[in-house]
């Protein structure tokens, strides 16, 4: 069966719905560790007044019995409790009482850096409030809510993903080498997600000044996928290659305008001769410069990845725009948001990381059954062993 997942939902409306269709029967899953993950992503110094309001977790609506997957596609729904303050503005019928009377909380004037003025033109609506709802990074519910199914099928592996906030508000956090482990643990404990206690202070203390100023910060955070097997992508073709396939995947998360694997962009500037991971007895690396991908394929590495997350569009001071109904000058409209969403975007990433990653496994070894997918894994890294040079270190 393909491997896939979509979602669907407003962020005003009833709920959010995400479907995950090729996952194998007999994973053991449970609400706890997938609501475990919505609450990560709901936390992080510098969110607004929403994430006081849900308390999101999510009802199984296919695919689970007994606390394992079937086989079949798995639904799982997450309530919108500020639901009951949007009825009349997000009901998806028509009010034949108030026929032609125009619903409360229109968007008419666009906010630059957001959906709202491309997706009003390009699917011809007079409110940009049917491009926003959708548009929102509300939508990511759903995401980590799937990407939590993948996490529990990649730990069947030792497969584990955690991030960390390397920078935020342009205040970069001195880097830690070994990382903590497990990194989330650590990660989590700070209330932005920063390792170093130094940068953490600052960061606050940005976020504090943004949000007396009515503006908003992006920053930096790094996804180690730790556990991957050599193999997983392929360099064959274009739209197989796993480092392209994770980059498409993190640069779908709202407000994310960069991705780097390893040195990224900073593998331009340097000599070959230190970029390039030499390797050892063994077929181990001595460096992992490349980010744990080479040639569209995992080396066995970590996987090291960097998301750049731009400020937030919705500003309390908000900018120039045109009011689309009038076309005269305007100050764009303000929305409930956040002053910073670059903690919780750490979550979101490890969630499209581990959808990725599930996909290229259950693609490279098949199998409709969790044991089935076990026993052609094992096969497979029995192969990899055999092909170590005889004496070499294990």
């Amino acid at each position: 069966m393909t491997f896939r997942f979509t979602t669907a939902g407003e962020s005003h409306g009833r709920g959010l719905v995400g479907i995950l269709e090729g996952m194998p029967a007999g994973l053991p899953v449970s609400a706890e560790r997938v609501n475990a993950e919505l609450k990560r992503r709901m936390g992080g110094y510098g969110r607004g007044a929403r994430m006081k309001i849900e308390s999101d977790q999510i009802e199984w609506l296919a695919g689970v019995r007994a606390g394992e997957t079937l086989g079949s596609p798995i639904a799982m729904l997450v309530w919108n409790r500020d639901w009951e303050h949007w009825q009349d503005v997000m009901a998806p019928e028509a009010d034949v009482a108030d026929r032609g009377a125009e619903r409360r909380r229109q968007v008419t004037r666009p906010r630059p850096g957001h959906a709202d003025l491309a997706g009003s033109l390009k699917y011809d609506r007079q409110d940009a409030r049917d491009i926003l709802e959708r548009a929102s990074a509300r939508e990511t519910v759903a995401r980590v809510a799937c990407g939590a199914v993948c996490k529990l099928l990649l730990e069947q592996f030792g497969i584990e993903i955690g991030s960390h906030v390397a920078e935020l508000g342009g205040v970069a956090a001195k880097y830690l080498s070994p990382l903590p482990s497990p990194l989330n643990e650590a990660a989590d404990a700070s209330p932005v997600r920063c390792l170093d206690p130094d940068a953490e202070r600052e960061m606050i203390a940005r976020i504090d000044a943004a949000k007396a100023a009515g503006d908003t910060l992006g920053g930096v955070v790094e996804v180690v996928a730790l556990g991957a097997p050599v193999g997983l992508g392929s360099h064959v073709s274009w739209d197989r290659k796993l480092d392209g396939r994770l980059a498409q995947a993190l640069m779908s998360i709202p407000a994310v305008k960069g991705v780097e694997l390893g040195l990224g962009f900073e593998a331009a500037r340097r000599k070959g001769s230190e970029v390039h991971d030499e390797i050892l007895p063994g077929l181990a690396r001595a460096t992992n410069r490349a980010g744990g991908t080479e040639g569209g394929m995992t080396t066995g590495e970590p996987l090291v990845l960097r998301v750049a997350m731009k400020p937030i569009s919705t500003l309390m001071s908000p900018l120039k725009t045109v009011d689309l109904k009038t076309g005269a000058p305007a100050q764009a409209q303000s929305e409930r948001s956040d002053v910073t969403a670059v903690p919780a975007m750490g979550v979101i990433a490890e969630a499209m990381v581990a959808l990725v990653l599930a996909q290229a496994l259950l693609e490279k070894f098949g199998g409709d059954a969790l044991s089935e997918v076990k026993r052609n894994v094992a096969g497979y890294m029995a192969q990899v062993r055999a092909r170590t040079p005889k004496g070499a270190a294990s």
